[in-house]
């Protein structure tokens, strides 16, 4: 089922309070389900208790399995971003310009929703377990609703191009190799890292904080991190510029 219009223009406040309560899962003092025990503590107890690894050695695998999902999402983010438009990313309606498949989107038909899914899977290490579960099954179902709703929107104002796009480009699983040729576009790098503050954010908490074994202190980072990308997209162009599908 297709998400609303309603929902599109609310999508990143449902995206906040779905990974608030992941952070809080106020359901573990309430109803006593769970731990506060962090995902990525967690992961590395039951590698260890598998005998597959010690716990010694798990600890850094997790962290640094949690970091490459971290960066895979920055970049995707930046990557996705840097095409479609920042103007594009950020603003309350679906838009639609012409098909025209550059960068990220010759690989994949979604890599800002990809890239965001991954960012909230890497924020689920610093999360409680159940917390982690709610926020990625949670998220994994509204991002899927938001992208047949953008889908369905897309084909109508683009009719047959995009629908031969929809069949040369998978969703949201990237091909290694693509037949489609380049499309002459000049990237936004510089606006697409500004707007993208978030993602990266997360990289470098995972990737410098975790090995601090402190989770509060990553806690307040990520909300320190969130601070500065609503301050950074404050002063982001808000046109939605030129869009590159």
């Amino acid at each position: 089922m297709k998400a609303s219009a309603i929902e599109f223009r609310l999508r990143m406040a449902i995206m906040t309070t779905i990974i608030v309560l992941g952070f809080w899962a106020p359901w573990i003092e309430r109803w006593h389900i769970g731990s506060r025990i962090p995902l990525l503590e967690w992961l590395a107890l039951e590698l260890a208790r598998s005998g597959l690894l010690s716990f010694t050695v798990a600890t850094p695998v997790v962290i640094l399995f949690a970091t490459l999902i971290a960066a895979k999402a920055a970049i995707t983010r930046i990557w996705g971003t840097a095409y479609l438009g920042a103007g594009i990313v950020n603003h309350a309606q679906m838009q639609a310009g012409a098909v025209m498949a550059a960068g990220p989107y010759r690989y994949v038909r979604n890599p800002l929703y990809l890239g965001l899914w991954m960012m909230v899977v890497a924020m689920a290490f610093i999360m409680p377990l159940s917390g982690a579960i709610f926020a990625i099954v949670l998220s994994t179902v509204f991002l899927f609703r938001l992208i047949l709703g953008e889908e369905a929107f897309l084909a109508v104002k683009l009719g047959e191009p995009y629908l031969a796009y929809k069949k040369a480009v998978p969703r949201l699983i990237p091909r290694v190799r693509t037949n489609l040729p380049r499309a002459e576009f000049k990237p936004a790098w510089l606006l697409a890292v500004i707007a993208e503050i978030g993602p990266i954010g997360i990289f470098l908490i995972i990737a410098g904080l975790s090995w601090q074994y402190n989770n509060w202190l990553m806690v307040k980072a990520v909300i320190v991190s969130f601070g500065v990308s609503i301050v950074a997209k404050a002063f982001l162009p808000q046109t939605p510029g030129q869009a590159a599908i």
